[in-house]
């Protein structure tokens, strides 16, 4: 038998853009979404987050993209469905999905609420779901999703610029918290200032944490300072400043995702103090033991966070007034947009009217 088109794959028809191939370039596109389950969420797209990683998996950079690939995990919409066993959600709340559309429910990983670590876990899009369909991600019309992968997003928080947190806003929320560097009066510096940065900026302060913005762009201070509410800025390539500021960190959250080098990191570092990488250079980092050793000092990682700290981070970002500084951009800029993400000419996150801009 025929193998069945995107469009006849499922029953309820939808229209996103979608990239056809490593140029990355994306283009209108039918498909179609599966029949809302009795466990599921439909809900008419508002808004969607362009991610780095929307880059990376359109062009293939990753290496596991298949196409035709509709990306987008930063997705907020309004409810217009439930199933008969939807249990949190009902027709008309302000819903949002980030990264994850499933986890296997059964392994310790999942059992411990950190279904982002699950070996089964299933990507928003370019990945198969339990069903053996393609997942589609969110620059789409509609989106349906299991009521356990979406989370509620309070009234007070504009869609627009709620929509990178699903992402950008756990990805940094998390290791702070995990990591212990969330109590008052810690020392927490950010290296990097972009969509990741900006946010684990604004989350550290709300928490009550000094914060130090570490860039080798000394253009950024003045934003870092009074935009962002930084308590100090550093210069990396900056001999004097990084000496002065030698074992003076509790802690580190990196989210660097070029190849850069680590060791003036760990230097910062007070005795027992936490470098976290956030970010995903292509190419293996240079990791020196020596000065782990002396200090105590541990390099880790964290990978976004599950659904139970998703919807943590959400209400923390609603109670704190906590949103990314965006730039709203209709559909058909998205190529566009994807070129001035490659170049870093995005102050933060560049956000697309799906609800007003996508058309037929």
């Amino acid at each position: 038998m025929a193998a069945k088109s995107h469009e006849e794959e499922h029953h309820n028809k939808a229209f996103g853009w979608a990239a056809r191939d490593q140029s990355g370039v994306l283009s209108p596109f039918q498909f179609s979404r599966r029949v809302t389950g009795e466990k599921d969420v439909a809900f008419k797209v508002l808004f969607c987050g362009v991610c780095h990683s929307d880059l990376h998996m359109a062009k293939n950079e990753w290496g596991i993209s298949t196409y035709p690939l509709v990306p987008g995990h930063e997705i907020v919409g309004q409810v217009t469905e439930v199933g008969s066993r939807v249990e949190k959600f009902k027709v008309g709340d302000k819903v949002g999905v980030g990264g994850l559309a499933g986890s296997c429910h059964s392994c310790d990983s999942c059992s411990n609420n950190l279904e982002n670590y699950c070996p089964e876990m299933i990507l928003t899009y370019s990945a198969k779901y339990h069903d053996g369909t393609t997942t589609y991600g969110g620059y789409s019309d509609i989106m349906v999703a299991d009521e356990h992968f979406i989370v509620l997003i309070p009234e007070n928080l504009p869609l627009d610029a709620a929509a990178p947190l699903l992402c950008a806003g756990i990805t940094v929320y998390s290791p702070l918290r995990s990591y212990g560097l969330d109590k008052p009066g810690m020392h927490v510096g950010v290296v990097g200032l972009g969509g990741l940065g900006h946010v684990a900026v604004k989350f550290a302060k709300a928490m009550g944490v000094r914060v130090t913005v570490i860039s080798t762009s000394p253009s950024k201070k003045q934003e870092a300072l009074d935009h962002l509410g930084a308590d100090s800025f550093l210069v990396s390539r900056d001999q004097d400043g990084m000496q002065a500021a030698v074992g003076t960190m509790d802690g580190i959250i990196d989210t660097v995702s070029a190849t850069h080098p680590i060791s003036p990191l760990i230097g910062l570092l007070k005795t027992r103090g936490k470098l976290v990488l956030v970010g995903a250079p292509a190419e293996p980092l240079e990791l020196p033991v020596f000065p782990l050793l002396m200090g105590g000092k541990i390099v880790g990682g964290s990978g976004g966070g599950g659904m139970k700290e998703t919807q943590e981070m959400i209400d923390f970002a609603a109670r704190n007034n906590i949103t990314a500084d965006i730039e709203v951009i209709s559909m058909d800029y998205v190529n566009t947009a994807m070129e001035r993400l490659l170049k870093g000419d995005v102050r933060y996150r560049f956000v697309i009217d799906i609800g007003d801009t996508l058309k037929i």
